[in-house]
């Protein structure tokens, strides 16, 4: 697998009708893994692995009307047994204002977290409710959170064209809130002891980012240009 240390930059690139698709190989071809509950220090400004609250320490931002609408359906059909913090909602629903723009801070991390020692299990109840549903959790849950580490950053050409670019998140991502972090999952390198690459682990995530297409062509050219073990 890809060194993960090794600096970011080289990009595949696939154009896709208007969009220009700029996709971090480093990353994709690492083992990257979620280590949340397994180690993971969280993103306050001291280590806190026994919070167990990962990146969940602050409310998800949304990303517009629409994933505030689905966050707020599937809300309302929670069971309480499997979210600890169900009697916050308030005028304001599950959102910290009337914006409607991010979720809400209970207690020191978002309303959806369950926290350690919960009947229900500890981790996001909108996770463990489309588990026990049988369904996913990328559907349920605020599209921010669903595609994390993943970031997508887009730009307008002069032509009119649109650059997508798919990388990891990095520190300087999360504005101010960054430069007092204990540390960023995707610049350390315990989380990457995963044991597939990211574009396997991933790939639902990547498909609902860019379409099904693109990954596929994606996969192609990343299986092309990987090393023969011969």
């Amino acid at each position: 697998m890809t060194n993960p240390t090794e600096p970011a930059g080289v990009f595949v690139e696939i154009p896709d009708g208007d969009v220009d698709w700029r996709f971090e190989r480093t990353f994709l071809e690492s083992n990257w893994t979620c280590i949340w509950g397994r180690g993971c220090l969280g993103i306050l400004d001291r280590p806190a692995p026994e919070l167990q609250q990962g990146c969940c320490s602050i409310g998800a931002e949304l990303d517009g009307p629409e994933d505030a609408m689905t966050v707020s359906a599937y809300a309302a059909t929670l069971d309480p047994a499997l979210w600890q913090f169900h009697g916050a909602v308030d005028d304001h629903d599950v959102f910290a204002d009337a914006t409607r723009t991010s979720t809400k801070v209970v207690d020191g991390a978002c309303i959806f977290l369950n926290r350690p020692g919960f009947t229900g299990g500890p981790g996001c109840a909108l996770h463990l409710a489309a588990l026990a549903a049988d369904e996913s959790p990328i559907d349920w849950k605020p599209s921010v959170c669903s595609q994390l580490p993943i970031r997508v950053d887009w730009a307008v050409q002069p032509d009119g064209r649109e650059t997508a670019t798919v990388r990891r998140w990095s520190r300087a991502d999360w504005g101010k809130e960054g430069e007092t972090m204990a540390w960023c999952c995707t610049d350390e390198p315990e989380p990457y002891v995963g044991d597939r690459a990211v574009i396997e682990s991933l790939a639902d995530e990547l498909a609902v980012i860019a379409g099904d297409e693109v990954v596929v062509e994606l996969r192609r050219r990343l299986d092309r240009a990987a090393p023969s073990s011969d």
